[in-house]
């Protein structure tokens, strides 16, 4: 808006000598005006005195201010809207939220950084971080090559491999690729106060031994004996057949027994297969404590349930079995690569293989080259009352 060359005071001076009986026409050849802006300084200031002139000037222009202000953030208000995605938080998002505003509503830098909230020194700032391209590659192969692991395990991995990242790095890198492991279901967790089980202090203390149901691409159904010494976190056997009789069961524990030693403790449920005549005998004549877990109380036997957690989110959720020759196959390949390969959170992200080895109580050292049991290594049972059938006390 145009100024004027007058001032209040002055034109407050013009309107007194007007009333003081000075013609308008003289005004105007006075003070070099037209008669119309004599007649519009009376409609705005007339019967006014200087002060109050000041004040309806200062009133204007805080009015002014306001609706400027207003307008501007109502501009703002339409922009952030008008923004794609969710809240921006990163600062590559920002970089983009401020990008946007400035092509799409043509705001300044200055502007567009106050209105999201965000400092200018963000929009400028350049990366010297190095080049993650074949950090990215290598772990998403690895991520699509094993499927059910997070990205600690991928971290421990990519260590072995000789890249060198910190862990929120690479979670970070993680989540941009979007490999996040979606979680099957949920879990029942247990209610109140509970003690942790007993760890055994040795391999070959305590072997766990469990069932695990699968079916083939045909429908037909197939189970798995799994067997884990507890102490050394190895799969000892995956035994699938069909059928899993007591007689068959007690056929490859003492084939198991024969390579790599007696337990001395055998925990598992009260199945049909487990509390038979077969497995009774097999127990009395080894002399090898057998504890029963209580009925409907599977975290008393955790290491195996966990195992078979592992083994049924980390396999035979993923994989198609055509036949049982395949499965055994797979089987087999899948508990090499368990007790060789794969990081164990529980065993400092060393394999079991490796934790056995390095055990200070091991006798001699476990070699795993096809995934087979080693040479028998562990001294024989304590005697004790064979037909002792406890009930593993698990806190």
């Amino acid at each position: 808006m145009k100024r004027s060359r007058f001032s209040e005071e002055q034109i407050i001076g013009v309107l007194k000598e007007h009333e003081a009986c000075v013609s308008v026409a003289d005004l105007c050849r006075k003070h070099g005006v037209s008669d119309a802006s004599i007649y519009k300084w009376k409609a705005k200031f007339g019967g006014m005195d200087v002060s109050e002139a000041k004040k309806l000037r200062s009133l204007e222009d805080e009015n002014t201010r306001l609706k400027r202000l207003l307008a501007d953030a109502m501009l703002d208000n339409a922009a952030l809207k008008d923004l794609p995605g969710k809240e921006v938080v990163t600062p590559a998002g920002k970089r983009k939220a401020v990008a946007h505003l400035r092509s799409a509503f043509e705001m300044s830098e200055r502007r567009a950084c106050k209105a999201i909230g965000c400092c200018r020194m963000t929009m400028r700032y350049k990366t010297t971080r190095a080049e993650e391209a074949g950090l990215r590659q290598r772990m998403k192969a690895i991520a699509h090559e094993r499927r059910r692991f997070g990205y600690r395990r991928l971290h421990v991995l990519l260590e072995r491999e000789g890249y060198v990242i910190n862990h929120k790095r690479l979670f970070r890198l993680y989540r941009e690729e979007k490999l996040a492991v979606r979680r099957r279901g949920g879990r029942k967790r247990a209610i109140g106060t509970r003690a942790p089980i007993q760890l055994p202090a040795a391999p070959n203390d305590r072997w766990s031994l469990d069932f695990v149901s699968d079916q083939l691409t045909d429908g037909r159904r197939f189970r798995i004996l799994t067997i884990v010494d507890d102490c050394t976190r190895e799969c000892l056997a995956l035994v699938a057949d069909t059928s899993l009789s007591g007689v068959r069961g007690a056929r490859e524990l003492e084939r198991l027994t024969i390579a790599r030693g007696k337990p001395k403790t055998v925990v598992s449920d009260n199945g049909t297969e487990l509390t038979s005549n077969a497995i009774l005998a097999w127990a009395d004549a080894a002399r090898i404590d057998w504890h029963d877990i209580a009925p409907g109380k599977p975290t008393q036997n955790a290491f195996i349930e966990s195992f078979n957690g592992r083994l049924r989110d980390e396999l035979l959720n993923e994989t198609l079995f055509t036949s049982l020759a395949q499965a055994r196959i797979v089987l087999g390949c899948w508990r090499a690569d368990y007790n060789q390969t794969r990081p164990h959170s529980q065993l400092g992200w060393r394999t079991p293989a490796e934790f056995a080895f390095t055990h200070p109580r091991r006798e001699l050292a476990l070699r795993y080259v096809d995934g087979s049991a080693p040479a028998p290594v562990a001294p024989p049972a304590q005697n004790g009352n064979p037909n002792a059938r406890n009930e593993l006390i698990a806190g």
